[in-house]
């Protein structure tokens, strides 16, 4: 679960879309001083959340600020910000103090909600002291005035005295750098001149070459004081952190027991009613003492506060969390599970669930509803027996209401009271264990119908077990007849969306069944499209408002080129909006491939505006590229591998000789092997094609197919070694890339991705390790189950690659191939009734590229269409490369 996507489902009940864009028109945006006319002499912009002002050259009192500096945060809660605000704005203006604030309340709640940012959390404004002088005045004095003003704590900053100002080294500027991990991040200048990331950690740190101003010296010292120093517990690990709090394992020093220490920061980690952690923790201390004796509810210890921070001390549950259990033990993730594994899985899920619905009734006998029932909340013991933990919202059957916070694909509908909610879940329960993608019910609860269906064919549970959670969540089918509007007039004023019932439009992989798909899926596209709008043009993933609405992941360019190559048409009304935009780049536009202007370019010539896509290739050229990450979706694999295809396109050598230089430059920087750590993402580089070491790859083959110089096929294979080095072999023998707490098989950051590049290097050069390899890549993508359907990390991805290995339109002979394009339906919704596909985290429908419905179009027409289709940059290279390809396809049993 991301939580990120919780804020951008607030405006749009189809779609993630920005709760700040000008555009939705759907929230009460700004606080009321975002109101107030501009001061003489200053100047406002809009940075992402934020307000900007700072005066102008108009006003020559006023100091030029430095690039980077100590920096003033100031907290708020909810209910004292617009006051705060008020202070903040009669304080600076005078003074011709520049700062910026988050312009609207429900963007202040959000980014303080319990699975907010914990480095970001809590700030409401920044302040841009222009020298250390003038910072500690601003300390002193509008400390003063704030003084006694509660607000939650900065955890990345240095409080000020007991109010609610905080400072911490950092930019003032927007500069970037390409950091350790190879990715672009929030940069500051060391003693020498270079840029290296300024971090916004969840921890006050400084670096190394910065001073502590003797003023701060008394403050640093009062954050030192609190210690765990005789308390009767130690720490031993963190199982959990959010924002409002850490949860931790630790032992009772005066008995040796193990128990678990749950952290409540006041005024943060807000509920959406607004409810802090510190609420909700007195809250389930209150709720659990009253459930003592239920033997699935953890026993209550202690309670203390250490600092301003509470704690709950309960017993520690031995065991694993279900969903834990689920991913180690679910038959379909295996795409060799056999029939008495499937069987032995049923009986296992079976059990569970019958004791996690006896723990819901013995919590029903004391008169109390649960309200957050969902896998991560069910501890299963070495035994098989259960436990519930996570009591925030749980409450009297009398009190009980809405939970304000919940698992989405558990949560009941508003209709649903008391200890009905237990129900609902418990029926999503049902569902989840056998097939866990009931969050799609959020956007339409007649999808467990088909859910039914899907698990009573798979696995041997007795239908009368499905058919009444299905009448729980879905009572007399309402959901599954019926045409139901969901809601607002459309951005454009067209009828917002009608979703019919939910059995999607079948897919079959047979031309008709491909012809029908198509035509669906682009009049889906087409119909969200929302020209009106400069952010996007169709709705996509959340990625879209940080990258922008053009690029090809999540933009414009992805949609029209999946549109053109698959058959379903050019849209010139389209493409001259995205071509009015990527000539005139907002600030911050990024230049990459498949997250930039590079990318647009590629796609605007294939579409055939050379013109347009050579501007826009010189006005990358124009800007410090060298300094880019080496990865293929934003860095310079990316950029070297358009330059090279602009370069033969055109005859140009200006281009020739940067590509060669991108390479150059991605070689020096690459490193080793054993340069990068065994597992992927968290604080290491990922693995993978779109952001690991295979982009890289591609591109030195590419240059060995351009120049035969050997060397750079040696680069490919030490970048191809450094993926692998991140991947591991599963109990049934197939190789997914290793991220530490699962395993991934997909496009993007999985295996699916790197076997791509693999394939590629094999058709130039044997190697029986990389064979083997791509070998048992090949079989871990048959595997009949993914959480998503999308391109890049999803079913989508899985059949593009399965795809590769045939000739136009005849994929489909394969049974492998023709079980993915049918499983496409496992996700299948509608919109305006026609085929439509959700985004990732399923929360909301996406048409992009990357995540949503035009990259399972381009997916089918991979495996299905009668002529060549494939991702930008990802088409076959070589003659030799095609033609080696399909005979080791064949070789290896692809059928």
């Amino acid at each position: 679960m991301d939580k990120r996507y919780e804020l951008y489902c607030m405006v749009d009940p189809l779609f993630y879309d920005s709760p700040v864009a000008p555009q939705t028109g759907g929230l009460d945006l700004d606080y009321a001083m975002a109101g107030r006319p501009v001061p003489p002499g200053w100047q406002r912009f809009e940075q992402d959340d934020w307000l900007v002002y700072g005066p102008d050259e108009s006003l020559p009192e006023a100091a030029e600020l430095p690039g980077q500096g100590w920096k003033i945060h100031v907290s708020a809660c909810l209910d004292n910000a617009e006051e705060i605000l008020d202070e903040v704005w009669d304080y600076c203006v005078p003074r011709l103090i520049s700062f910026k604030f988050l312009r609207a309340r429900h963007v202040l709640h959000m980014r303080n909600a319990k699975y907010a940012s914990r480095g970001a959390s809590g700030k409401l404004v920044t302040i841009y002291p222009e020298n250390e002088k003038r910072l500690e005045l601003v300390l002193t004095e509008l400390g003063d005035i704030l003084a006694g003003r509660p607000g939650p704590y900065i955890l990345s900053d240095l409080r000020w005295g007991e109010g609610p100002l905080y400072v911490r080294y950092g930019g003032f500027a927007p500069r970037y750098c390409v950091s350790d991990r190879g990715v672009l991040e929030p940069a500051i200048e060391d003693p020498d001149g270079r840029l290296v990331p300024d971090r916004r950690t969840p921890v006050f740190t400084m670096p190394p070459w910065v001073e502590l101003p003797a003023f701060l010296e008394p403050h640093l010292k009062a954050r030192s004081a609190t210690t765990v120093q005789g308390l009767p517990y130690k720490v031993e690990r963190v199982l959990h952190f959010s924002n409002g709090g850490g949860v931790y394992a630790g032992r009772d020093l005066r008995t040796g027991d193990e128990v678990v220490l749950k952290e409540a920061r006041p005024h943060a980690g807000l509920a959406y009613d607004g409810a802090d952690a510190v609420t909700r923790l007195a809250h389930e201390r209150s709720i659990m003492e009253s459930l003592a004796g239920v033997d699935a509810v953890p026993g209550v210890r202690d309670h203390f506060t250490l600092g301003e921070h509470h704690f709950l001390v309960q017993d520690l549950i031995e065991g694993k969390p279900l969903n834990q259990m689920f991913s180690e033990r679910y038959p379909l993730s295996d795409p060799t599970q056999s029939g008495e594994r499937t069987a032995d899985y049923t009986e296992w899920a079976l059990g569970v669930y019958h004791r996690v619905e006896q723990a819901i009734e013995r919590i029903h006998e004391r008169g109390f509803v649960f309200g957050d029932l969902h896998p991560f909340n069910i501890m299963v013991r070495p035994d098989d027996s259960v436990a519930l933990i996570d009591y925030e919202v749980a409450a009297p059957v009398e009190q009980a209401q809405r939970p304000s916070l919940a698992h989405p694909g558990f949560a009941a509908p508003n209709d649903r009271e008391g200890f009905e909610r237990d129900r609902y879940a418990l029926a999503c329960l049902r569902l989840a264990l056998f097939l866990p993608i009931t969050t799609l019910l959020v956007l339409e609860r007649g999808k467990a119908r088909h859910f039914a269906d899907i698990v009573a064919e798979a696995f041997p549970v007795p239908r009368d077990f499905l058919d009444e959670a299905v009448e729980i969540i879905d009572p007399g089918g309402e959901h599954s007849r019926r045409f139901h509007d969901a809601g607002r007039a459309h951005d454009a004023g067209r009828p917002r969306v009608r979703t019919t019932e939910p059995g999607p439009p079948a897919l079959e992989p047979t031309p008709e069944g491909w012809e029908r798909a198509r035509a669906s899926m682009s009049r889906a596209i087409l119909a969200s499209a929302t020209p009106g709008r400069d952010d996007r043009l169709f709705p996509g993933d959340i990625e879209q408002f940080a990258t922008g609405g053009m690029n090809i992941s999540h933009g414009a360019a992805g949609v029209l080129y999946a549109l053109d190559v698959t058959g379903a048409g050019r849209h010139p009304e389209h493409e001259q909006w995205l071509i009015q935009r990527a000539l005139t780049p907002r600030e911050g536009t990024r230049l990459g491939f498949y997250e930039g202007l590079h990318g647009i370019a590629h796609v605007l010539e294939h579409l055939g505006h050379r013109d347009e896509a050579l501007k826009i290739v010189e006005i990358c050229l124009g800007e410090r590229w060298e300094g880019l990450g080496l990865d293929l979706g934003g860095g310079l694999a990316g950029v070297g591998l358009n330059l090279r295809h602009f370069a033969r396109r055109t005859g140009e050598s200006t281009f020739r000789e940067a590509a060669v230089r991108a390479a150059e430059i991605v070689a020096d920087r690459l490193g080793g092997v054993d340069d990068v750590p065994e597992t992927s993402g968290g604080d290491h580089p990922h693995a993978g094609l779109f952001e690991g070491s295979s982009g890289p790859a591609l591109l030195f083959i590419r240059m060995f197919e351009d120049t035969g110089d050997a060397t750079w096929l040696d680069h490919a294979a030490t970048a191809l070694g450094q993926d692998l080095r991140r991947c591991t072999t599963r109990p049934d023998g197939t190789l997914h890339v290793d991220e530490g707490w699962r395993t991934v098989p997909y496009l993007n950051r999985g295996a699916a991705g790197i076997a791509v590049v693999l394939e590629e290097y094999l058709a130039q050069r044997g190697d029986e390790r990389f064979q083997q390899a791509a070998d048992d890549i090949g079989r871990g993508v048959r595997s009949p189950f993914t959480v998503q359907s999308g391109l890049f990390n999803g079913r989508a991805g899985l059949l593009a690659h399965l795809a590769r290995g045939f000739e136009p339109g005849r994929a489909a002979a394969d049974p492998h191939v023709s079980l993915q394009v049918r499983n496409l339906a496992w996700h299948a919704l509608t919109y305006q009734g026609d085929l439509a596909f959700p985004g990732d985290q399923l929360y909301r429908l996406s048409m992009d590229l990357a995540t949503g419905t035009a990259g399972v179009l381009l997916a089918l027409g991979a495996a299905l269409h009668g002529e060549p289709v494939a991702l930008p940059l990802l088409e076959a290279g070589t003659t030799k490369s095609r033609t080696s390809r399909e005979r080791r396809w064949t070789r290896n049993g692809a059928s």
